[in-house]
């Protein structure tokens, strides 16, 4: 304990970089995941190759991508573009398939039923299917957080600056407190920030609220929706 608190600035300067580290790469993989998981869902044949190559490119380790990733985009191995991109890609690797999925949940009746209404493809995308993936597009985004949080920690073993030096560094120096307060601060930092995801879904789909709300809710909102635009 007195090795963290003595180094209580230096462990906050990691978790503050650490959080700018992961944040981009969710929000940059959920805006990318959207037109990409929209044709998944939209046309059929194209749906199996895009899940499969997604479910393949999640496979490739992540200190591999790293090491061989700067060679493609040219920017330094230990540089943060480079593990913002490499965690944006994984980030995709996920969420496309969130993204198809859930806008396969939507029943084609309400589809149908907004364009009678009058409602173009793209108003129809906004205001009828996203809001009802909402729920799965949210459970989708969550394992995305916590998911690059985790991964970038693998920043630390290049030389990155985040958590990940916290195990590095504690490692090579045999220091364990170091070593603890990096991953229990990944841990907060996974909780806190998935807690928060969770209380910005709820605000926005407030349908989903309690399970009254879930099983006769949705649907109903839904039709309301299309009904009065």
């Amino acid at each position: 304990m007195n090795w963290i608190w003595s180094n209580s600035d230096y462990i906050l300067d990691k978790t503050i970089v650490h959080l700018g580290l992961s944040v981009p790469p969710v929000i940059l993989a959920f805006v990318i995941s959207l037109p990409i998981g929209w044709a998944a869902n939209r046309y059929t044949r194209l749906r199996g190759i895009v899940l499969a190559v997604a479910g393949l490119f999640y496979a490739v380790p992540s200190f591999a991508l790293l090491v061989v990733l700067p060679g493609l985009i040219g920017y330094s191995i230990r540089s943060n573009t480079n593990l913002i991109i490499g965690l944006t890609l994984y980030g995709i690797a996920l969420m496309v398939r969130s993204v198809a999925d859930g806008l396969q949940s939507v029943e084609a009746d309400v589809r149908q039923s907004a364009t009678a209404v009058g409602y173009s493809g793209w108003q129809r995308f906004w205001r009828v299917e996203i809001p009802l993936a909402g729920p799965v597009l949210l459970a989708g985004l969550r394992v995305v957080l916590v998911s690059t949080i985790s991964l970038a920690t693998v920043g630390g073993i290049l030389g990155i600056n985040g958590l990940g030096l916290l195990f590095n560094d504690g490692l090579q120096r045999d220091i364990m407190a170091e070593i603890v307060a990096g991953i229990v601060l990944t841990i907060a930092m996974a909780l806190v920030l998935d807690g928060l995801l969770v209380l910005l879904g709820r605000a926005l789909m407030p349908w989903t609220r309690g399970r009254s709300a879930t099983r006769a809710g949705t649907p109903t909102v839904a039709r309301q929706k299309v009904v009065a635009p």
